[in-house]
């Protein structure tokens, strides 16, 4: 008597083992039908990643600063913080360009509040699809003050629902060295720094930039929400942030030539 193949039988215990459910998350599209993009949103973050180009090309005399809070999880208090830095952006345009720091995921060493997108109400209901929603609000009513926006892409998946929404993008520390965003990152339509690493090694973040200056070839989703291939020219637009490492800052003189002389010369613009 023939036994079945027991490989082929399907049990309980070969996949999801450790997954409680899938619930379903909307579309990139359906976020932006909730939350479309108008003219006015749109030329703000064309005109800040323009402006950003031209800086990194030393077209463009000025400096360009990214600043703000930690993290959004007030977006009251945010465009309190947006309007006041729109002002001073106003007053010191001609040295500066400001870039308002809209932050909503936090990497964590253990547990702890992801952010405002994982956990829009505090409250551990995780309710992601609501917190989609509500940056995307956010950023496009920064925006409509005509003040760009920067984040740092933590998530691979959520540049399909945000990304128009945002003229630069920051790769943290500790994902400067993850294929996964330096992949990512090849495929951004914003300039893109990538920090030193936590022990203030440079070259990680110098391998990041040439990576993500070449083509890359990855799995993704699109605008309806389907899993792709995703295939992308490379960006030209990366470049280092220097932020400390070992408990010491890096903004010497000294350290900053060290760190430029390290980085791959541009030879085309």
């Amino acid at each position: 008597m023939s036994h079945p193949d027991k490989t082929n039988l399907a049990t309980p215990d070969i996949e999801n083992v450790n997954i409680v459910d899938f619930d379903p998350m909307p579309s990139p599209e359906e976020i932006h039908a909730r939350v479309p993009l108008s003219a006015n949103a749109s030329r703000t973050v064309m005109q800040g990643r323009e402006a950003l180009r031209n800086i990194l090309d030393r077209k463009d005399h000025r400096l360009f600063v990214v600043v703000g809070p930690c993290s959004i999880h007030d977006p009251v208090a945010g465009l309190d913080y947006a309007r006041r830095l729109k002002a001073l952006g106003d007053e010191l345009g001609d040295t500066l360009l400001p870039i308002m720091r809209v932050y909503f995921e936090k990497p964590r060493t253990t547990t702890g509040w992801k952010g405002y997108i994982n956990d829009p109400d505090m409250d551990d209901s995780f309710r992601i699809g609501k917190g989609m929603e509500n940056a995307r609000a956010f950023l496009r009513d920064v925006a409509e003050l005509g003040l760009p926006a920067a984040t740092e892409a933590l998530d691979p998946i959520s540049p399909q629902y945000l990304g128009d929404l945002i003229a630069w993008t920051a790769i943290g520390a500790r994902t400067t060295e993850s294929q996964t965003h330096r992949e990512m990152s090849s495929g951004l339509s914003t300039p893109v720094g990538f920090k030193n690493g936590t022990n203030g090694d440079v070259g990680i973040a110098v391998n990041a930039i040439l990576s993500a200056s070449r083509p890359h070839s990855f799995l993704g989703i699109n605008g309806e929400g389907k899993t792709s291939v995703v295939r992308t020219s490379g960006n030209p637009y990366g470049h280092l942030v220097l932020r400390g490492g070992d408990g010491r800052p890096n903004y010497d003189t000294v350290s900053v030539r060290i760190a430029a002389s390290s980085l791959p010369v541009k030879t085309s613009v």
